[in-house]
């Protein structure tokens, strides 16, 4: 399963006092690590500013907030993440 983390240095305007994307994606990585010990993520991250496709694209035009995470190329979240929502997603795949 692939987990990507679209984000940017700046802080998303309504995620004040929220993790920034990249601590997201780090606390992902762990998180997932110890829930999931049997499974092999691959993990991404991308600096939407900095990428022209289309969940990029959709950033930059406020159609999403930030950071928003994919579970294999699916949307699962998007700005302050929650782990019970990425569990849900990974546990639906399995089955």
């Amino acid at each position: 399963m692939k987990i990507t983390v679209y984000g940017a240095e700046v802080q998303c305007a309504s995620c004040v006092g929220a993790p920034s994307s990249t601590e997201t994606y780090e606390w992902l990585q762990s998180a997932l690590g110890r829930k999931y010990p049997e499974h092999s993520f691959s993990f991404e991250y991308i600096d939407f500013e900095q990428s022209e496709d289309e969940f990029a694209q959709a950033l930059k035009e406020d159609e999403w907030f930030y950071p928003l995470v994919l579970l294999d190329g699916e949307v699962i979240d998007e700005g302050v993440v929650q782990l019970r929502k990425v569990y849900a997603a990974i546990e639906a795949k399995q089955k």
